[in-house]
């Protein structure tokens, strides 16, 4: 597989992009942020507008996510531009070790393929695709971060004679702007997708517009989740430290999947245990208990699931305690002045989680206060006696779930 140096591609005339319109715009962009799918779209039919026939143009720029490689922004003339997600692994795969994306971050300062002339050289699989689009001419240059990492962009047209001189220089000379606005744009991507990932949606929203004092926060209702994964001290003294993540992360995406899946959001993981609010939306607290309970059982019936396949591994089942509560939670910044949790607290959690602690004293996999149980929509809920909380005055009546309706592999505490 052969590459080109710069020299061998690009015109040696000094770069001048200071009558491009699409330069001006790369500098100015209107003072206002826009996403790379944006930001590609924009540019290229700007380009389009100078006289550059572009037929496809696609950007690939390394991510940071727990499972995106990086991310594909491919243009097409007629369709515009799209993201395309590419997880961790590909690198190791076909797809990119054939393409001239790997010799790019090899090192190669520039890649070029004529495809008009007498039998041209198809050393790239998606070379083949573009010429049965009527491809004349393909070039792909890297884009450097500052950050050290490198990135790329590749240039396709359909044009007779391929790319001209004036028109490789300009699209030479744009690449340190679109390179800083390409940076730009991903360090927000990186701090939203970070800030996600750790926090959860909206307390990443909520950061994200400033509350991110310690002390800041506000007082909202919402239906409260905590769960806990059963035998988990005995678990971690038995398995390796390897297989104890892998059965924990198998564990908490039966869990925050769930939570996921009904409006949800999981605010952190306490060792093995979870805990995740239903918020409160348009006064309807209702609503926001059937939420958590719909969530909770389709926690159960993906925890069995995952059990079954353990069963088939010879693995034992995975054993759980869900307690939902309703109530005010303070929800804000919790922490000292330069480490700081953004989560909830208040009697309501301390509560929830008393209430989690007697599914394995009963014997039940999921348990609800009578608060929960008089909001939540499912009659099924059954009184199991009034119980002692720690650290609350009154003895509380616990609902749970009649034992025949939950699967037998799930309920054994």
């Amino acid at each position: 597989m052969s590459s080109a140096n710069a020299d061998q591609i690009l015109p040696h005339s000094e770069a001048n992009w200071s009558t491009s319109p699409a330069a001006a715009w790369l500098i100015e962009h209107g003072q206002r942020k826009l996403t790379a799918v944006e930001l590609l779209d924009e540019l290229c039919r700007r380009l389009i507008a100078e006289g550059l026939p572009l037929l496809k143009v696609s950007c690939g720029m390394l991510a940071m996510h727990p499972q995106v490689f990086a991310r594909s922004i491919v243009w097409q003339r007629g369709a515009g531009a799209n993201e395309i997600g590419r997880g961790h692994g590909v690198q190791s795969t076909p797809l990119y070790l054939d393409s001239p994306v790997a010799l790019i971050h090899q090192g190669a300062a520039a890649i070029r393929r004529r495809l008009d002339v007498p039998a041209p050289q198809l050393d790239f699989p998606i070379l083949h695709d573009l010429l049965a689009e009527g491809a004349t001419d393909y070039v792909m240059m890297p884009v450097p971060f500052i950050n050290g990492r490198i990135n790329y962009i590749s240039w396709c047209t359909d044009r007779p004679g391929g790319f001209s001189t004036a028109q490789l220089t300009l699209l030479w000379s744009l690449l340190p702007l679109l390179a800083l606005r390409l940076e730009i744009e991903s360090a927000y991507n990186v701090t939203e997708t970070l800030l996600t990932t750790y926090l959860g949606h909206n307390a990443a929203r909520k950061v994200l517009a400033g509350t991110i004092q310690p002390g800041q926060g506000s007082t909202i209702s919402a239906a409260i989740w905590y769960s806990d994964l059963r035998g988990f001290t005995a678990m971690s003294d038995r398995l390796p430290p390897a297989e104890m993540i892998a059965t924990l992360d198998e564990y908490f995406e039966c869990m925050a999947r769930a939570v996921q899946s009904f409006g949800g959001e999981v605010l952190k993981f306490i060792g093995d245990g979870m805990l995740a609010i239903f918020e409160v939306q348009n006064g309807d607290m209702s609503q926001s208990a059937c939420r958590a309970l719909n969530s909770a059982l389709d926690a159960l019936a993906r925890l069995a699931t995952l059990n079954h396949q353990r069963a088939e591994a010879g693995k034992p089942p995975l054993r759980v305690g869900i307690g939902l509560h309703v109530g005010d939670v303070i929800y804000g910044n919790i922490g000292a002045a330069d480490r700081l949790d953004f989560t909830v607290i208040g009697p309501a959690v301390n509560e929830v989680s008393r209430v989690e602690a007697f599914c394995v004293k009963l014997g039940r996999p999921l348990l609800t206060t009578a608060r929960f149980q008089e909001l939540a929509c499912d009659p099924r809920l059954e009184g199991v006696g009034f119980h002692g909380l720690r650290g609350v005055r009154e003895p509380q009546e616990l609902f749970a779930l009649p034992i025949d309706s939950v699967t037998p592999r799930v309920m054994q505490a």
